[in-house]
């Protein structure tokens, strides 16, 4: 389809293992993929450094002189151009995390481009007050758009005539392991039992007074925070005996520790923060066999709360009955077979392949390459890639 994938992320790759990762190395399969990053300001000389964490990917971390007087963006559209260069990068697509790399990407020609709006990045704390112009001027510039979950989709469907909402899906398979583990990581097995873990971010998102209250109305219960803490004052976050925080973990490990908890918590406040966001972490636990208490973000809600997959509690009280109920629970069988019908087919791999049959459908439009009608309503039918629609949609536009 395209030989190179050029994508521009305002995340670093090894920070925390999300749809990034999880959508451009199952394109690095077909395309080379460089990943952008932000660049670090050190004392040295303008440098690019290369890090290939798997195959056929290439992190691109620009490495700026701090006190250079020249402009930062043209520094490192000089190192964009070195790399393209030294990598022959011709036949190429640009994907965007992050609108703010506009400035760096301007004067390429991409084949196609791509915006994965991913997150309302302009809702985050210390939010860029250009961002929201930047991301304007990105979806007048963008071939496709695709969303990170319904409430975003919903947002921003009538801002462009190809969009289309892919929440995050999950890898199985990876997190099915917590339900026959049996090895205990070191500092989770003195932990006392019954145990309620998070894990992801520790942000401006995270709602820090219901994990006090909770912990504070239930001392015999034991919290496990797993997680990088980032912006926000790590003073501020609630201290006791029973809340354990251990730090940030590998993708690798997280259905280890996920294995040792009773209850697994989408602990998440209800601010401008959390607006639109679909977290990944929900269908993760529910594949790891976990029950889910979750507060009330609407994605989670229409998902899976109404579903009845997951609890949705508004208090620290209702948390604690939640909890108290799921915990007399002996025999979760039915509802183990209820989560995984609902969700036989959220996949990775699903995302990616659905992804890719609109992107070719996209580059054969652009090509002048007529398409039959039914496999054109069929591509305009595709908003949520789940269940029967997922299969439907594959067999329209597997010929593409």
């Amino acid at each position: 389809m395209i030989d190179d994938i050029v994508c521009f992320s305002h995340l670093r790759w090894d920070f925390v293992h999300q749809r990034p990762q999880h959508l451009l190395s199952r394109f690095a399969t077909g395309s080379r993929v460089f990943y952008v990053e932000e660049p670090i300001f050190y004392e040295g000389v303008d440098k690019i450094e290369l890090k290939t964490p798997t195959d056929n990917v290439w992190v691109v971390v620009p490495h700026l002189q701090a006190n250079a007087e020249t402009c930062t963006v043209e520094r490192q559209k000089t190192l964009l151009n070195m790399l393209f260069h030294q990598k022959s990068i011709k036949n190429y697509l640009f994907w965007y995390y992050t609108p703010l790399a506009l400035n760096l990407s301007n004067g390429f020609n991409p084949r196609l481009v791509v915006y994965d709006c991913m997150d309302e990045l302009s809702a985050f704390k210390f939010a860029p007050a250009e961002l929201k112009q930047k991301e304007k001027e990105l979806f007048a510039k963008a071939d496709l758009i695709f969303t990170g979950g319904k409430s975003l989709f919903e947002a921003k469907k009538n801002l462009h005539t190809d969009i289309y909402c892919f929440p995050s899906s999950i890898d199985k398979a990876h997190f099915h392991k917590a339900r026959t583990c049996t090895e205990e990581p070191q500092d989770q097995a003195s932990i006392p039992h019954p145990r309620i873990g998070f894990y992801g971010v520790i942000d401006e998102r995270f709602d820090i007074e219901m994990l006090r209250q909770t912990a504070e109305a239930r001392p015999q219960w034991h919290f496990v925070m797993i997680g990088p803490v980032v912006k926000i004052d790590p003073a501020t976050l609630p201290q006791s005996e029973n809340i354990h925080y251990l730090g940030g973990k590998t993708y690798n490990e997280l259905p280890l520790y996920l294995s040792g908890w009773d209850i697994a918590t989408c602990l998440f406040a209800l601010n401008e923060f959390t607006r639109y966001i679909s977290p990944t972490k929900t269908p993760e636990y529910l594949a790891g066999g976990k029950p889910v208490i979750s507060t009330s973000i609407k994605d989670v809600v229409d998902t899976y709360g109404k579903n009845e997959l997951v609890y949705i509690v508004e208090t620290a009280q209702e948390f604690v009955e939640c909890a108290e109920k799921e915990l007399k629970i002996e025999d979760k069988t039915a509802w183990l077979k209820k989560v995984d019908e609902h969700l036989v087919e959220n996949s990775w791999d699903n995302t990616w392949a659905s992804m890719a049959a609109l992107m070719r459908h996209n580059l054969k439009k652009k090509n002048g390459v007529l398409v039959k009608t039914a496999k054109t309503k069929a591509l305009q039918k595709v908003e949520t890639p789940q269940k029967s629609l997922i299969g439907e949609f594959l067999k329209n536009v597997a010929a593409l």
